[in-house]
């Protein structure tokens, strides 16, 4: 199917569902909550990596001082750093299969 295919597909659905002929598909997911991680864990998951703060700080898009900070227990990593914190712990792989860093 082409792209425009693709396209004139979802548009002609898109109208028939506001016309009532179809109903929408659903589906249901449950996102778990986003952890907290200590200033322990943050070091030792960096550690794991083998990474210097300066490293570790480019791999998660934040300054160096910020690193110093959750590793110091004076911040703690809000929202995005936290999920991306909790997705690098469960796959340490993951920066190699997406070339985020050279093995």
């Amino acid at each position: 199917m082409s792209v425009y295919e693709s396209i004139l597909k979802g548009l002609n659905e898109a109208i028939e569902y506001e016309k009532g002929n179809v109903q929408a598909r659903t589906a249901k997911c449950t996102v778990s909550p986003v952890p907290d991680f200590s200033s322990e864990e943050i070091k030792d998951i960096r550690l794991g990596f083998g990474m210097t703060q300066l490293t570790f700080a480019e791999v998660m898009g934040v300054s160096v001082k910020t690193v110093e900070a959750w590793e110091a227990g004076t911040n703690k990593p809000i929202g995005a750093a936290r999920r991306f914190l909790s997705v690098l712990k469960a796959d340490p792989k993951l920066l190699v299969k997406n070339n985020i860093i050279s093995a």
